[in-house]
């Protein structure tokens, strides 16, 4: 990982604590682990903690390190950095995916409560006067459309199921059974009756070539007037120029952390409606929470010393449908 990572993802007391349990190269890795120096750490290396900005993972880069036998990925998605080559030599490869889910979930309930307050409209509105108890009061909005039951779609179940709020929970999911669904306190639906009946869309389904664009235009339009558009995700399954018109024309508001492109060209109608709040890819660990992330590995790294199954622990055959 960068420096300027490590720095803020393993203070000096997380390091010190991993430090206990294995022997540390005396200096990190950084740029393109390519460089002789990189080389000589690595074929001592038997495991492999990364983070953001670490290289893709070739069977080049692996070539010396002929004793590894795990990566401890400090952050969510690996799908950056582990490749085939990993795979292949049968290392062990864990994720802190779940400490990096939880300030997503946060954020998207944060949302979902703004939503159905209709906040954004009433606050757009607030300059012209302060509006009525019924402006206020926002749109019947306990309808809640989750796109994809990943940890953090579930994670977002949860809360909404437990809340005294009285949300109504429809979910849309491929690998879901009706049964599974029923566990989770939710209505399995497709994605046009999941449009079609929610008040408040939320998407957290993984990035992959199937679900690009999956909230197209067609299915936008679907989306009760009012309703409001929630993507921390990945940008490219929302069809962004349909949900720009779609705001624009005062029906639609949205929520987005994640947009595509991303970031979004200066003057694009998104940044510029009052009915949208952009902000830029923060929903995930952020300041302080960043620790969640090195801890996470440290205990991944303190199981793995002692022979235990890895809590964040992927599979070869999970990734196709991970984010």
């Amino acid at each position: 990982m960068s420096a300027d990572v490590a720095a803020r993802v393993f203070a000096p007391d997380i390091r010190e604590r991993l430090a206990r349990s294995v022997e540390l190269a005396p200096a990190l890795l950084t740029g393109t682990l390519r460089g002789a120096e990189a080389r000589t750490v690595l074929a001592e290396t038997e495991i492999l903690v990364t983070g953001w900005n670490c290289p893709p993972l070739t069977a080049e880069i692996l070539a010396p390190a002929t004793r590894l036998k795990a990566v401890v990925h400090a952050a969510g998605s690996v799908k950056p950095v582990v490749t085939d080559a990993v795979w292949d030599r049968g290392v062990v490869v864990s994720s802190a995916a779940d400490a990096n889910a939880a300030p997503v979930v946060s954020y998207t309930l944060a949302a979902i409560t703004f939503a159905a307050k209709g906040a954004l409209p009433t606050a757009a509105g607030y300059a012209a006067g302060w509006p009525s108890f019924t402006e206020r009061t926002g749109a019947d909005a306990r309808t809640v459309g989750v796109i994809g039951a990943s940890r953090i779609g579930r994670g977002v179940i949860a809360a909404l199921t437990a809340s005294d709020a009285g949300y109504r929970v429809l979910l849309t999911d491929p690998y879901v059974t009706r049964e599974e669904a029923a566990a989770l306190g939710v209505e399995l639906v497709d994605l046009s009756e999941l449009c079609r009946a929610s008040s408040i869309v939320t998407v957290h389904a993984p990035q992959l070539p199937e679900t690009r664009g999956m909230l197209s235009a067609d299915l936008l339009k679907l989306i009760p007037d009012g309703g409001v558009v929630i993507n921390t995700a990945r940008g490219s399954l929302v069809d962004t120029d349909a949900l720009a018109r779609e705001c624009g024309a005062g029906r639609l508001d949205a929520f987005l952390d994640v947009t595509d492109p991303e970031p979004l060209p200066a003057g694009h109608p998104l940044l510029g409606l009052p009915n949208v709040l952009v902000t830029p890819h923060v929903a995930g660990a952020q300041g302080s929470e960043v620790r969640r992330l090195g801890e996470f590995a440290v205990a991944e790294v303190e199981r793995f010393v002692r022979g235990e199954e890895l809590v964040g622990r992927l599979r070869r055959e999970e990734l196709g449908r991970l984010a």
